[in-house]
C-alpha cells in the first residue's frame, strides 16, 4: 500500500476519532446513569445510607469543600477527588468500593473525566423541568412529509 493511500485513510480517521472523543458529554444521558448506578447508593439523596457526608446527586454536594479538596473540580479532573478515587490502586480509596462488586469500565471513567473537564454541569432531572413546547422544524431535504413527527426525525438524522 502506498504512503499516499495510507495518509488518505489515516488523516480522516484521526480527525473522526478526535471529533468523537471531543463530543460534549450530556449529563442526563451520559453522566447521571453512571452516578446513579455506581455512586448514589452511598453518595446520593438518601441521608440514611450516605457516606463521607458526600452527596453526588446535587452539584452543591459534588463541588463542596471537603476539607481542602472537592469531589468534583469543574474543568479540572486532575484535582477532582472523584477521578482520583476511580483510578486508585488502594482498595481503601477505590470507588466504588471493591466489596460492592461494581467496577466502572474505562469508557465510563472517561465519560466522567470528560464531563468534569467540560465544566461538570449538572442538569435538573427532566421531571422537574417546566414543560416546553418546541417549535416544529422546517421542511427538510430528508423527508417530504409534512407531519411534525417526521420533521423532528428528519432533523435528528441531519445532526
Amino acid at each position: 500500500m502506498s504512503l499516499l493511500r495510507i495518509h488518505s485513510i489515516a488523516i480522516p480517521l484521526i480527525f473522526l476519532f478526535s471529533f468523537l472523543s471531543a463530543r460534549e458529554v450530556d449529563f442526563t444521558n451520559d453522566v447521571r446513569p453512571i452516578l446513579s448506578e455506581y455512586c448514589f447508593h452511598c453518595h446520593g439523596p438518601d441521608k440514611s445510607t450516605r457516606e463521607a457526608k458526600l452527596r453526588l446527586d446535587l452539584s452543591e454536594g459534588a463541588l463542596r469543600d471537603l476539607g481542602g479538596y472537592s469531589a468534583v473540580v469543574p474543568g479540572n479532573p486532575e484535582n477532582s477527588e472523584l477521578v482520583f478515587r476511580l483510578h486508585s490502586d488502594d482498595k481503601d480509596e477505590l470507588m466504588p468500593p471493591p466489596e460492592t462488586g461494581k467496577r466502572l469500565s474505562e469508557k465510563q471513567k472517561k465519560i466522567l473525566e470528560d464531563w468534569i473537564k467540560q465544566g461538570a454541569i449538572y442538569e435538573e432531572h427532566w421531571s422537574f423541568l417546566p414543560i416546553d413546547t418546541p417549535s416544529v422544524p422546517t421542511l427538510s431535504t430528508k423527508t417530504k412529509s409534512k407531519h411534525p413527527v417526521d420533521r423532528f426525525l428528519a432533523k435528528k438524522l441531519e445532526s
